[in-house]
């Protein structure tokens, strides 16, 4: 008979593991040990491994090197069902759920519930309404996924993967998309795993949270591991510098004063049927301004009907010219950009080069006759790479195969390139490291500072209040409230984006 292993003994570990992609090696001799009842936090930069680990010990990669151990015997995975067999879970950071399928069909895919030989639907679909409703979320679970917001795509995700019988439960990234009520749904969800004898592996840029939620930390950089320890004894930046190796500047650059010249940019009575109604807002050149709101407020949507991604109708102005934008190609010629949230969905081509991806909406600027001047795409590259800090060995690398950080610069300077007077970016950081977060930052605060009118649409209030000289929030589809300078404060932005004074436990209409 095997012995029972201690109460402190790891239920699973990895011992020296290492792994190359040819003759990158992106993770190189890593060993870490994730405990019964325990949140254990992996953070790092954007290609520091953490997302290769995670593959490794989930099943959906094998090491080159090194060993996994599941309750102190070898474990050789043959792939993320034997893992799932074994009770490892992994939330995936990219979403991995089939689009033309509702959330209930997706949740039981491959393990779907049976009434004698028919499929069950009813209870199916009831299980995955109450899986839902634990983030909050009164969403019909028969509706495609593909039809939901990214947000509500990852909460399916999470439901998902932890409706499958688990010991270990792996979350890569997964508050990335979330506003922060519905990251403390989730948070909440996880300590009540962890009481239940779960070993937690969370993976997080977001420093705040992970000194919330975890009891230990490991910190990997360049594929290397760099430290474990305590979660009690690590600071935000105490694993910030530790992450990148260096003392970090404030993250936020300082913002010159709210400019008080007439709207560059004017939005009047505008409609998203069925996400946003009668909204009326305006944007100053040199101004930065936020919009927040939680899950299903309708910030996204609003801003893709503007720029004719989705049906919508209003009146829009843009200096002081009116404006009909039925595509986005329109709003490019216009002097408008919109950067999607959704990076690898909608903003880039993952399966071409990042020459290819950055010069595509500006693409007749480098034609020649019918062909394309490669020279002069060579020029540009070379210039968006070294004035947006885009960090690739290889010229002739894949978006796809770059970090998120990567890519989001890329997008950023993609779209720049046409040189627009009105730039709206959504999510701007999302699955983004500290490091790239303050160049993002400084990116932005520069943008305006070069007299164009910014907006940005983030799920993260810090980061609004960060860089923004003016929030506006939403809840259900309309405007409800504006914030500035000292008014910009978490709470003030809560109190609108929920129409509940938590503190004060009085509703505001």
């Amino acid at each position: 008979m095997t012995p029972a292993a201690a109460p402190d003994a790891p239920l699973l570990e990895a011992v020296g593991l290492s792994r190359l992609f040819g003759p990158v090696e992106v993770l190189s001799d890593v060993s870490v040990a994730f405990r019964r009842g325990e949140v254990h936090a992996i953070i790092g930069e954007n290609g520091a491994g953490k997302s290769t680990l995670m593959r490794i010990l989930s099943g959906h990669l094998a090491p080159s090197r090194g060993a996994i151990r599941l309750d102190g015997a070898p474990l050789a995975l043959r792939g993320p069902v034997d893992a799932e067999r074994r009770g490892i879970v992994l939330v995936h950071q990219e979403i991995m759920l089939a689009p033309d399928l509702s959330i209930a069909e997706n949740m039981f895919l491959g393990r779907e519930l049976r009434r004698g030989a028919a499929v069950d639907d009813r209870t199916m679909n009831a299980r995955a309404e109450e899986a839902m409703r634990v983030f909050g979320v009164d969403v019909s679970v028969t509706v495609p996924v593909q039809r939901l917001s990214i947000a509500r795509r990852q909460l399916a995700q999470i439901a998902r993967a932890l409706g499958a019988p688990h010991r270990i439960a792996i979350f890569d990234e997964p508050t990335a998309s979330l506003t922060p009520v519905e990251t403390g749904a989730l948070l909440k969800l996880i300590r009540e795993l962890k009481a239940t004898g779960i070993a937690v592996v969370y993976i997080s840029h977001r420093l705040e949270e992970v000194k919330a939620i975890a009891d230990v930390v490991t910190i990997l950089r360049d594929g290397k591991h760099v430290a474990t320890s305590p979660a009690a004894e690590l600071q935000p930046v105490d694993m910030a510098r530790l992450m990148v190796g260096r003392d970090l500047l404030a993250l936020y650059p300082p913002r010159a004063p709210a400019p008080t010249g007439e709207p560059a940019f004017v939005v009047s009575g505008f409609n998203a049927p069925g996400f946003a109604e009668s909204a009326s807002f305006s944007v100053r050149p040199g101004e930065i301004l936020g919009f927040s709101g939680l899950i299903g407020a309708g910030r996204t949507e609003l801003f893709e009907a503007l720029f004719g991604l989705r049906k919508g109708g209003g009146e829009i102005r843009l200096n002081e010219a009116a404006q009909r934008w039925p595509d986005a190609r329109s709003a490019m010629n216009a002097g408008a950009v919109y950067l999607t949230e959704d990076r690898k969905g909608k903003g880039l081509l993952l399966e071409e080069t990042v020459a290819t991806n950055l010069t595509l909406a500006a693409l007749e600027r480098f034609q020649r006759g019918p062909l394309i001047d490669r020279a002069k795409e060579g020029r540009a590259l070379d210039e968006a790479i070294r004035r947006f800090d885009i960090r690739i060995g290889d010229k002739g690398i894949l978006a796809g195969q770059m970090s998120g950080g990567n890519q989001q610069k890329l997008l950023i300077a993609k779209m720049l390139l046409l040189d627009p007077k009105l730039v709206v970016i959504d999510e701007p950081t999302r699955g983004v490291d500290i490091g790239a977060k303050q160049q993002i930052y400084r990116f932005i605060v520069a943008l305006a500072a070069e007299g164009r009118s910014v907006i940005v649409i983030s799920s993260e209030m810090t980061e609004l209040i960060g860089v923004c000289h003016r929030i506006i929030v939403m809840r259900n589809g309309q405007i409800v409230g504006e914030v500035a300078g000292d008014a910009m404060t978490e709470h003030a932005i809560v109190v609108l984006a929920t129409g509940v004074d938590v503190s004060a436990g009085e509703a505001h209409k």
